[in-house]
């Protein structure tokens, strides 16, 4: 068994791990242990009572944070013309057409999230073996393939967070850092809950929020207390 170093002995002291806290408690819990030498993200996994197999169990969608997540969020945005100025005024990082699909068809992705006008949709659709295995692929249902160009890329450098429930039924998603503070991290994790939670598709059954657990990169993780989230 692989020895377990000093700092991560000292983060797991005080938490239980077959106990479940408030998600107040359970915020503080994790910023508290963030001790590494980075900045280190704030993440939440949510598991959800949906077979993702079934179309009418899936679980996607888009959630604003209100306090934005920490990160440099680099936009590429698929457009031409007045939308491309449009973008580029917005402060998009990449704003190309044929000539961005050859870069990135080449291997070249200096980008972190991709937005798309639904006219370039079926040349963006070329890429789809190279960007939905990173969960870039561009999507009317998360506001990414628009003719709005400006308010995708203001809420994707606002704190605009994508999530996707996984095969194994599980919703993961960052929601800021250690340096934020308990009350900022606090609203934020509640919009995710309140997200997929609206996000509850018509084939779920029975309970639907089964288990929530919070960590940061480096940190142990604290599991949620449901009782204590409005609407559970």
């Amino acid at each position: 068994m692989a020895k377990v170093g000093k700092r991560i002995s000292a983060a797991r002291e005080g938490i239980d791990r077959n106990k479940t806290y408030a998600l107040d408690e359970a915020v503080g819990l994790v910023k508290e242990r963030g001790t590494a030498k980075f900045d280190e993200t704030v993440e939440v996994a949510i598991n959800l009572g949906v077979d993702p197999r079934h179309a009418d169990q899936m679980v996607r969608g888009v959630c604003v944070l209100p306090n934005g997540t920490g990160k440099n969020v680099r936009v590429a945005v698929f457009a031409r013309d007045a939308k491309a100025e449009e973008a580029k005024a917005a402060g998009a990082d990449i704003v190309g057409a044929e000539e961005l699909v050859q870069e990135v068809q080449g291997g070249k992705i200096d980008f972190d999230t991709v937005i798309a006008t639904p006219d370039m949709m079926p040349l963006v659709g070329r890429l789809g073996k190279v960007l939905g295995p990173r969960g870039m692929m561009p999507n009317p249902k998360v506001g990414t393939v628009t003719p709005d160009v400006a308010k995708a890329i203001n809420d994707a450098k606002g704190g605009a967070v994508q999530f996707r429930v996984e095969k194994a039924g599980i919703v993961h998603a960052g929601i800021g850092k250690v340096s934020f503070s308990k009350e900022a991290l606090l609203e934020n994790v509640k919009a995710l809950i309140d997200a997929v939670q609206k996000a509850k598709p018509t084939g779920a059954k029975g309970s639907y929020m089964k288990r929530i657990a919070v960590s940061s990169t480096m940190g142990p993780g604290v599991k949620v207390d449901l009782s204590t989230i409005a609407g559970e």
